[in-house]
């Protein structure tokens, strides 16, 4: 394997194969990525290892790698990285990891929380971002005339009954 899976675009036995043999991540990005690798590469105990003492109680193995197995990788992408805390010990990295199941594209878009710990960065949680909801037709108001044309307002006419389709 010569492209890291993480996207870098750096070699992965410079990129990802050392965080994912055990060497210290030296930064939230760093773990970020080697998480993702981990799943393309299905290295369950990685995950495992990688993941805050305080955050290991519901990690499921089996399942784990049966979720990793059932989806083609298609890419990361990181959408901003900082570290913060006195000690710079915090940090978070906002991602996007796309991959293929069932044969649909699917996206999952977090901003995960990670610290340091016993010198190596570790991830902690995260927030799942979701996409705004764009509607197709604009925002029918209670007030507004009926789009039916009965030259009534839409809260009097068409508003409380089911949509025809």
């Amino acid at each position: 394997m010569n492209q890291c899976p993480c996207g870098s675009g750096k070699a992965f036995s410079a990129c990802c194969a050392p965080i994912l043999a055990g060497a210290a991540a030296t930064s939230p990005e760093a773990m970020m990525r080697s998480r993702y690798s981990a799943y393309v590469l299905c290295d369950v105990p990685h995950l495992e290892r990688s993941l805050a003492p305080e955050s290991r109680h519901d990690f499921d193995p089996a399942a784990t790698e049966h979720w990793a197995k059932s989806v083609e990788w298609r890419g990361l992408q990181i959408l901003s990285t900082f570290v913060t805390g006195a000690d710079q010990d915090r940090g978070q990295v906002e991602f996007v990891a796309k991959f293929l199941q069932d044969g649909a594209l699917q996206t999952f878009h977090e901003r995960g929380r990670f610290r340091r710990h016993d010198g190596s960065w570790v991830y902690v949680d995260g927030d799942m971002i979701r996409a705004p909801v764009v509607r197709a037709t604009p925002k029918l108001g209670r007030n507004e005339p009926c789009p039916c044309g009965s030259g009534k307002k839409y809260k009097h006419c068409c508003a409380g009954k089911p949509a025809l389709t």
